[in-house]
């Protein structure tokens, strides 16, 4: 522990697993005060039991980040324990490996309300709150999906470049309130979300392959990347894109 968050808040949406709940761990490892949210509030409370073994100030909420009317009270019920927010991050995601013409609409507009409209909301209301402190930070994790094209879900590759471009106009609107914002954009992680193509060692190989550094990137790899945004080491540093992909999209 270095205490890089020492004395901060941080909200941290889809916390129950992978990326979310790496980011929960590490975030608290840094002495900061953590809100776990998570529609799986079980499976939110069980991380929140592990990280309080070492930092006790950590809570679990119920999450779903598309309804507006459960971020209010989200926000309201982290004040009441932490008297404020000064790290938003907006990690609650899905995704569809459907190709466009097998995309029914109720299937797109779903992958974009979670994705898309869950970081506005979260952007939404946490900004008021960062105002009171006086400086926030906002991290949106977008995708390489955001940046390139690719042969697979046109829909999650939608709500990611719109995370990207909502990224730097919050980061512009917000500059001279000393709120930062940015976004990363992670490559492929080993997290359940693409578990089916590493579920044998050929497919894992052919993915390898395409990467400069010829590994698969771990949960830490992201977390470090969003704890440096997070803390003050990165004062200097808003509306930018943060890739963290072995050299995957610089080719």
């Amino acid at each position: 522990m270095t205490n890089r968050l020492n004395n901060k808040v941080a909200l941290i949406t889809g916390a129950s697993s992978g990326i979310g709940k790496g980011i929960s761990e590490l975030f608290a490892k840094e002495n900061c005060s953590i809100i776990l949210t998570d529609k799986n509030i079980n499976k939110a409370k069980q991380v929140c039991d592990e990280i309080a073994k070492f930092n006790p100030n950590c809570i679990a909420l119920d999450l779903d980040v598309t309804s507006e009317q459960n971020w209010i009270e989200v926000i309201q019920e982290a004040n009441n324990y932490f008297n404020g927010i000064n790290i938003l991050v907006n990690n609650a995601g899905i995704y569809s490996r459907k190709p466009i013409e097998q995309t029914e609409l109720n299937e797109f507009e779903k992958i974009i309300k979670v994705n898309l409209n869950g970081t506005f909301l979260g952007t939404k209301h946490v900004i008021p709150e960062m105002r009171k402190k006086g400086n926030g930070s906002i991290i949106n994790m977008s995708s390489t999906a955001g940046l390139v094209g690719n042969t697979g879900s046109g829909a999650y590759g939608a709500s990611k470049g719109g995370i990207k471009i909502f990224t730097k106009y919050t980061a512009l609107q917000h500059a001279h309130e000393n709120i930062r914002v940015n976004s990363v954009h992670p490559g492929p992680i080993n997290t359940d979300m693409i578990s089916e193509n590493l579920s044998t060692q050929s497919n894992t190989d052919k993915i390898m392959s395409k990467i400069p550094l010829k590994r698969i990137g771990t949960v830490n790899d992201v977390s470090m990347g969003v704890l440096f945004l997070a803390s003050d080491e990165s004062s200097y540093i808003t509306g930018a894109e943060l890739v963290i992909d072995g050299g995957l999209t610089s080719m």
